[in-house]
C-alpha cells in the first residue's frame, strides 16, 4: 500500500510546481530579440540626440529587468490572490487617466499620455494600467454573472464597463489605438464567455457601417473629424501629401519593399537614419523587415502565433472559469495588439500610434505586459500535468 501512496504524492507534488517553459521561452526570446532591434533601429538616433548609441537599449533594459522580476512575483502567487482587487482596479483605472492632465503629466508627440512618478524617474502610461485592469474586472465579473452573461441583457452589461473607460483613454490622453485595445480586450472576452454568433456579426457590421461613413465623410471634404480625417486621408492616399501625414507611412512602405525576401543585414537599415520616425516604437517593424526581409517578418509573426496558441492550451485547461477568463484577456490582448502595429506598419489601416509587444520601445508596456504573462503562468502551475 506504501508503494501507490507515495506515487500519488509525487504526482501531486509534480502538478503543484508544473511551469510551463514553453511559454516563457517564447516570451524570452521575444524581448531579447526586441532588445536587439532597439539598438538597431535607435542608435543612430539616439547618438544624435544623447551622444549615445544604446540611450533607448538601456532604457528599456531597465524596464525589461523590472518587468521580468514582477513577472516572476505574480507568477507565484495564486492568481485567485488578485480576485479582491478587482473593483479597485476598475477604479484606480478611471482615476489614473485624468491625472496626465495634471502638473504630473508628461508631454510628447503633442500628446500628454504618461504620468511622471517622482522620485523614481520613469513614467506610467496610465492606458497600460487600464488594459491590466479591465482584464481582470471582466474576469471576475463573468464568475459573478454566470449564465447571465450568455442572455442580451447580461451582454449589454459586460460591453457597458470597458466604454468609459476606452473614452477617457481617447477624449483626455487622445490614444485611440489604446482604446480600441480596451474594447477589442472586452469583445474577446465576453465572445469567449457568451459565444452567441449573432450579437458580434451584428456588431461587426455596424463597426463596419460606421466606419465607412466616416471614410465617405472624409474623402467628400468634410473637416468633422479634423486630425483624425488627416490620417485617413494620407492613408488612402500617401502620395498626396509625402512630406507630412503620409511621410511616416511612405517610409515605413520604403523599409520593406527594400528588404526583400532575406533583408538587408541586421543593423544595415538606411531608413533608420533619421528617414523613418518612431523606428524604434510604433514602426520597429518596418525595420525587421527592412533588415531581416520577409524571412524575419514571417519568424516574428510565427512567434506570436505560438505564444497564443500556448496561452490557448493554457485556457483550454485552466481549473476553473476564472483562470481560463484572464488567461483569454491577456491572450486577446496581445494578439489585437500585434495585429493592430502590424495592419498599420502595412498601411492596411489608418496610421494610430500602437506598440509591437514585448518588442517595441515602451517601459511601462512590457512591464504590464510581463505583469500579464505573470498571471498567465500562475494559472499554468495550478494546471495539472495529466490534464495538458
Amino acid at each position: 500500500m506504501a508503494a501507490p501512496k507515495t506515487a500519488r504524492r509525487k504526482k501531486k507534488e509534480q502538478s503543484e510546481y508544473f511551469f510551463d517553459y514553453s511559454l516563457l521561452f517564447i516570451v524570452l526570446f521575444l524581448l531579447g530579440f526586441g532588445l536587439v532591434m532597439i539598438y538597431s533601429a535607435s542608435s543612430y538616433s539616439a547618438f544624435e540626440e544623447y551622444e549615445d548609441t544604446a540611450y533607448y537599449l538601456k532604457k528599456q533594459l531597465i524596464a525589461v529587468i523590472i518587468g521580468l522580476g514582477l513577472m516572476i512575483v505574480v507568477a507565484n502567487i495564486p492568481y485567485h490572490f488578485w480576485e479582491r482587487f478587482a473593483v479597485l482596479g476598475y477604479l484606480v483605472s478611471a482615476a489614473l487617466i485624468p491625472v496626465v492632465l495634471t502638473p504630473l503629466g508628461v508631454a510628447s508627440h503633442g500628446a500628454k499620455r504618461w504620468i511622471k512618478i517622482p522620485g523614481i524617474g520613469m513614467n506610467l502610461q496610465p492606458a497600460e494600467v487600464a488594459k491590466l485592469g479591465m482584464i481582470l474586472f471582466l474576469a471576475v465579473l463573468v464568475c459573478k454573472m454566470g449564465r447571465g452573461v450568455r442572455k442580451f441583457k447580461g451582454f449589454l452589461v459586460m460591453m457597458a464597463f470597458p466604454i468609459p473607460i476606452a473614452a477617457e483613454i481617447y477624449l483626455i490622453t487622445q490614444n485611440l489605438s489604446s482604446a480600441i485595445i480596451v474594447m477589442g480586450i472586452a469583445v474577446i472576452m465576453v465572445f469567449v464567455a457568451s459565444p452567441d454568433y449573432k450579437k458580434f456579426v451584428i456588431m461587426a457590421l455596424l463597426v463596419i457601417a460606421a466606419a465607412a461613413v466616416v471614410i465617405y465623410l472624409v474623402v467628400s471634404g468634410s473637416d468633422i473629424f479634423a486630425f483624425r480625417g488627416n490620417r485617413i486621408k494620407s492613408w488612402l492616399n500617401p502620395e498626396s501629401d509625402p512630406s507630412d501625414t503620409g511621410f511616416q507611412t511612405l517610409q515605413g512602405l520604403y523599409a520593406i519593399g527594400s528588404g526583400g525576401v532575406w533583408g538587408k543585414g541586421l543593423g544595415q537599415s538606411m531608413q533608420k537614419l533619421s528617414f523613418l520616425p518612431e523606428a524604434q516604437n510604433d514602426m520597429i517593424f518596418s525595420i525587421i523587415c527592412e533588415e531581416l526581409g520577409l524571412f524575419g517578418a514571417i519568424a516574428i509573426i510565427l512567434m506570436f502565433v505560438m505564444l497564443l496558441w500556448r496561452m490557448m492550451v493554457i485556457a483550454n485547461n485552466a481549473p476553473d472559469l476564472f483562470g481560463a477568463m484572464l488567461v483569454v484577456g491577456v491572450m486577446g490582448h496581445i494578439a489585437v495588439q500585434a495585429i493592430l502595429n502590424i495592419a498599420v506598419v502595412t498601411a492596411t489601416i489608418p496610421n494610430t500610434g500602437i506598440s509591437l509587444p514585448f518588442i517595441s520601445y515602451g517601459g511601462s508596456s512590457v512591464m504590464f505586459l510581463l505583469i500579464e504573462i505573470g498571471l498567465v503562468l500562475s494559472v499554468a502551475r495550478r494546471i495539472q500535468l495529466k490534464e495538458l
